[in-house]
């Protein structure tokens, strides 16, 4: 089982996931890594106050609540997690907004298999970074003296 800083790799999924759900839970009971579902922002963030994640899939559209707004409540977190935003309209404009704006990536729904396992993969190893992740999340890197 992959860990990072000693507790198993863990992600909160965003949203409906209608047709992605099912293929969501195997990638990460294949890996071992321990995925938790919300549907909407109460749930989400009160989960996320008390239950540390290192990664955040997050549909581009829910309702009362963007993948940009998702991005900003993120960012109060004491140890914000990466941000993954899934969209069935997923194009290189959304993914250069995600990415300039701080989340981690996009990838399109329906969501393939090797394609949400890689890039998952790559945001927890990111999140246990923190240069990484100073840079992801916009924030400024401590100098180096």
């Amino acid at each position: 089982m992959l860990e990072m800083a000693n507790f198993p790799v863990t992600a909160l999924a965003v949203g409906e996931f209608e047709n992605d759900r099912a293929l969501l839970r195997e990638i990460c009971n294949a890996a071992g890594w321990r995925l938790y579902e919300a549907r909407d922002r109460r749930h989400a963030m009160h989960f996320l106050e008390s239950n540390p994640v290192q990664v955040v899939l997050a549909e581009s559209e829910l309702p009362n609540w963007d993948w940009r707004k998702v991005l900003y409540d993120l960012r109060r977190l004491a140890h914000p997690p990466q941000l993954i935003v899934t969209s069935r309209t997923a194009d290189d404009y959304l993914w250069s907004e995600v990415l300039n704006i701080g989340g981690y990536d996009v990838l399109p729904q329906p969501l393939e298999r090797d394609e949400a396992e890689r890039v998952i993969a790559a945001a927890c190893r990111a999140f246990s970074r923190p240069m990484s992740r100073a840079g992801h999340a916009g924030a400024i890197a401590p100098a180096v003296a």
